[in-house]
This record gives structure tokens, sequence and C-alpha cells, in this order.
């Protein structure tokens, strides 16, 4: 599967573990919730979470290069975000969307897990 598709499915999952994640906090207002889901959801949250993965060393071989492949990959534009940050941000989706579909979701939920936690 190409990186591109990889990121969509990947950009899906992830938003949902966030949403999941921050209605578990009890937060009760949607204005709130949504609000609390940029600190991950956005291009600029994604490449600073990514940005620690890497440097806690936290992602395999394997992991670091579907990350490169998807932050390699020729796909769209951001209309919030600079080209380098919004790569980084699709090379992070297409890791997501990759473990997802080879369904290595007990590596997923430690990432996943990684990212709300530090």
């Amino acid at each position: 599967m190409n990186a591109i598709t990889l990121a969509y499915i990947g950009d899906a999952v992830y938003e949902l573990y966030i949403r999941k994640y921050l209605v578990s906090l009890n937060i009760g207002k949607v204005k709130e919730l949504q609000n609390k889901s940029l600190e991950y959801i956005s291009a600029k949250s994604q490449r600073k979470h990514l940005e620690r993965l890497i440097a806690a060393n936290f992602l395999n071989e394997e992991e670091l290069e579907i990350y490169k492949r998807g932050r390699n990959a020729h796909g769209g534009k951001s209309k919030s975000a600079d080209i380098v940050t919004y790569k980084i941000a699709t090379g992070l989706e297409c890791l997501i969307g990759s473990l997802y579909l080879s369904q290595n979701y007990e590596r997923l939920k430690e990432i996943m897990e990684f990212i709300v936690r530090n």
C-alpha cells in the first residue's frame, strides 16, 4: 500500500484514539474536547510528538523506515503548517496506519500511550 494511503488510514486511527482518550478524561464540553484535541491532532502537535518518539529512541528501525516513507511521500499541502511540519506529521500518520492495517494493535497502543502520556 502506498504511503499516502497509509497516512489516510493513520489519520483516522490517530484521531479516533485521541478522541477516545480525551473522552476518558471526563471532559464534559465538546468545545473543551475540541480545544484539547489540538494538542495532539494538529500537524504541529504531531510533529512534536513524533520528534519526542525519535528522541526517546522509542521507535524501532522498521517503524522509522515506515515513518520516513510517509514523510518523503509526495502528497498534499497544508493550509495551516509549513511543508516540513506537514511531511513529518504525514510520516507519523503513515506509521499509525501501517501498524493498524498490519493488526499490530499492541505496538500501536504503546506508541499512542507514549504520545498521550509524555
